[in-house]
């Protein structure tokens, strides 16, 4: 009989040994299928970025970097199509080759022709060429960045082939074609990473899942507020407009075709050329991009020689990095391009926004829109107002931080879940009214104050109400008195979170003489030491980050006037501060007028009498050495010391520092000395106010101060003695406001926040 294999006529030592292997064989099977399983479970994520201009390259070379820096966790690959492959734009894709990025494909999917029907004839062709592209590439994500139509061709073709998609910048709002685009782009994508917190709620409202959205700000942002800052930003400058150019002194020109409106376009596009030619000034212009009417720009800019003028320099592209450096140091920007309204800002460069195609953009305070552009004179008064200005930086678009953010949002994608989109409808509600209270008062200043006693710190809502206040002794030294502001005014913020108010800005009210354009105050009051060419923008916004205005303090009281008080809705008006010393603000056609060296409104230093007392000026015979507080003291403590001063029934006790208090009340008990001062006082102050209607010729004049009660009724009656009687029906009112420093420093945050539009 034979023997079968196996078990059968074995001792037991060899059994034992037999199943021990064999278990020691099936647990590392186990273990390895365990690794493999875990392997595939961490693998790299296939990450496509596809770009199609120079534009959003701008935006998705960050996160192309970012990518590659990990590159044990992601795997990128690189598209390449639209404008990137035409050598009229520049054969933009050889940039992408200079950041080495292996360029996986490149796809010519621009049809020529710069029209209408061109542009769905590109998208078509995108549409046949992108599925044999994606099969070979089998990505897990697509990245696409805003509102081109090539990036709606590859939203589609994604979307149709079961990608996902991440969309940067959904949610915004332009105005014109590009937010249709945009919008279904939108639509198609399963990932969300926008710029702004109203493209966020734009996003939901538009029922895509809160959870997939991610508030990262822009990436551009992160290079160019790391970048800009270059010691050889005067070599690249030199290099693309010439070697005479000085910083400030030129102009970046970028306008592109509107497609919702290509003739009215092309007429804006000969006017800003037009007015450029005459404002005579270096400029830099860029080609428009290849959207429908872009041909026709090009033959406008060409009829009128620009490629052949000196003052000018055309060119079809400029290197991300060296353009952030001729935008940032330039003296204005105009044209059309969202560089503008969105990277322009965290510069605080002058832009002039031409047109409908920004329409809905939010924008900063260096923002001048021409939204008629329909006149050559109109483009050229803009260029006026605009050139050579500096704004506030703006970082409405981002902080620098928006590729770590969307790095940490892509490491969370869940490749297991489920591909198809879910909606979040909103359930439908009975109408619910709003308080308006509510609203103005969540949308908030900072507003700081620095007397020559206190400083102050106050939280000012819309409205005006204030809803916290802070008050410090005002310390001697530059550096004790900075540290204190800033001490105050985080303070203020950590009170405004529990308060539901949201802070716009931070306006500061100075004594002295103030350039508010740079933020400086240039020579500060005797009560103030240590305060003359100050930078107070700087500290407080770098510490903050967030926008400052500074302004002098009767220029702040005038404000609060214009916003708050009796000037709300007229047009020309003269605030004058009775208090310490006399200053004021002059408002005519409703704009605060700082004159040529930012000294318009030192209404206290008219000088009313040849041989008056002594002024703090160093002249004779000013307003303030009759009328203000610090002169009326200095006449009660003469009356004093004759020992004419005291009445009967005048409560003034022997250790009590004489004040203009104990004059006013003397003369109330009919002391005749102390009405005489009061008189000549009234009578200086009111002749000052003549002559400021002679001169500028107001419709009101508002007394603000602690002696504006004492005033008003002798000034009103010289000025019905002594002005013309043209003038003579003109109303001297008190102002009813408490704290106009504080409220028209607030103003200057809620007024530039909530940006005019022209």
């Amino acid at each position: 009989m034979e023997k079968h294999s196996g078990s059968v006529g074995r001792n037991p030592h060899e059994l034992y040994y037999l199943r021990m292997q064999r278990s020691r064989e099936k647990m590392e099977r186990g273990m390895m299928e365990e690794q493999q399983q875990l392997a595939q479970s961490k693998r790299r994520l296939r990450v496509c970025v596809a770009t199609c201009n120079r534009a959003d390259y701008s935006k998705l070379a960050p996160i192309m970097f970012g990518i590659k820096s990990h590159p044990d966790e992601f795997e990128l690959e690189v598209v390449v199509l639209g404008s990137h492959l035409i050598d009229d734009y520049g054969n933009t894709f050889r940039m992408i080759e200079q950041d080495d990025f292996d360029i996986g494909s490149k796809l010519h999917t621009i049809v020529r022709g710069e029209d209408e029907a061109a542009m769905v004839e590109s998208v078509g062709l995108a549409l046949v060429k992108l599925p044999d592209v994606l099969q070979r590439l089998r990505p897990d994500i697509l990245v696409v960045h805003g509102d081109r139509f090539d990036a709606l061709a590859l939203a589609t073709a994604a979307a149709l082939m079961n990608i996902r998609i991440l969309h940067l910048e959904g949610g915004e709002v332009s105005g014109t074609i590009d937010d249709s685009i945009r919008h279904a782009i939108s639509k198609l994508a399963h990932y969300h990473a926008c710029c702004t917190r109203s493209a966020e709620q734009h996003l939901i409202a538009m029922c895509e899942d809160h959870s997939r959205i991610l508030l990262a700000g822009c990436p551009s942002y992160d290079k160019l507020l790391s970048a800009h800052h270059r010691e050889d930003y005067m070599d690249i400058i030199k290099s693309w407009i010439g070697d005479k150019v000085q910083e400030r002194d030129y102009i970046v020109a970028l306008q592109h075709p509107v497609t919702t409106d290509i003739q009215n376009s092309i007429k804006i596009y000969g006017l800003m050329l037009d007015a450029l030619l005459s404002f005579n000034k270096k400029t830099l212009i860029l080609f428009p991009n290849i959207d429908a009417g872009s041909k026709e720009m090009v033959r406008v800019m060409r009829k009128k020689g620009i490629e052949r003028h000196p003052n000018f320099r055309a060119v079809k592209h400029v290197p991300f990095e060296q353009f952030i450096q001729l935008v940032c140091h330039a003296g204005c920007m105009i044209g059309n391009s969202s560089c503008g309204v969105r990277e322009a800002g965290a510069f605080g460069t002058p832009v002039i926004n031409l047109g409908t195609r920004q329409t809905g953009r939010e924008t900063g305070e260096n923002v001048l829109h021409v939204r008629d552009a329909d006149t050559q004179n109109k483009i050229h008064h803009a260029l006026k107002l605009q050139f050579g200005k500096r704004y506030p930086c703006s970082k409405i678009y981002g902080d620098g931080s928006a590729v770590p953010r969307i790095l940490k949002f892509l490491r969370t994608i869940d490749l297991d879940k489920p591909l198809q989109k879910t909606f979040c409808f909103p359930p439908v509600k009975d109408h619910i009214s709003q308080d308006i209270d509510h609203i103005l008062e969540t949308q908030s200043a900072l507003a700081v104050d620095l007397g020559g006693t206190n400083l102050r710190v106050a939280i000012v809502c819309m409205r005006g109400k204030i809803v916290k206040k802070y008050t410090q002794p005002n310390p001697k030294t530059y550096e004790a008195r900075i540290q204190l502001i800033l001490q105050m005014c985080k303070e203020a913020m950590l009170d405004a979170v529990r308060l539901n108010c949201r802070i716009l800005g931070v306006g500061v009210s100075t004594g002295g003489r103030v350039n508010p354009q740079e933020g400086v105050v240039l020579h500060s009051t005797k009560l103030i030491q240590e305060w003359s060419s100050v930078d107070l923008r700087t500290p407080i916004s770098d510490a903050l980050h967030l926008p400052v205005w500074v302004d002098n303090d009767g220029n702040c009281a005038a404000l609060a006037e214009r916003k708050f008080g009796h000037g709300k809705g007229v047009e020309n008006f003269v605030t004058i501060i009775t208090g310490t010393g006399i200053g004021g603000g002059i408002i005519q056609h409703n704009e605060l007028v700082h004159g040529s060296t930012f000294c318009a409104a030192e209404l206290g230093h008219i000088v009313v009498s040849f041989d008056g007392p002594e002024c703090m000026c160093g002249s004779r015979g000013c307003i303030e050495a009759f009328a203000s507080g610090m002169a009326l003291q200095r006449e009660a403590k003469r009356l004093h010391d004759e020992d004419v001063l005291k009445v009967e029934g005048m409560d003034m006790k022997l250790v009590e520092p004489v004040t203009a208090v104990h004059l006013i009340n003397a003369a109330r008990l009919g002391n005749s000395k102390a009405e005489a001062v009061l008189n000549t006082a009234s009578t200086a102050l009111g002749v000052g106010i003549v002559n400021i209607l002679h001169m500028i010729n107001p419709s009101l004049v508002i007394l603000s101060g602690v002696l504006a009660s004492h005033y008003q009724a002798p000034v009103q009656h010289v000025i019905s003695q002594r002005a013309l009687s043209s003038t003579q029906g003109i109303k001297v009112v008190t102002s009813d406001l408490e704290e106009p420093a504080l409220l028209g420093a607030a103003s200057m945050v809620l007024d530039y926040t909530t940006r005019r539009i022209y």
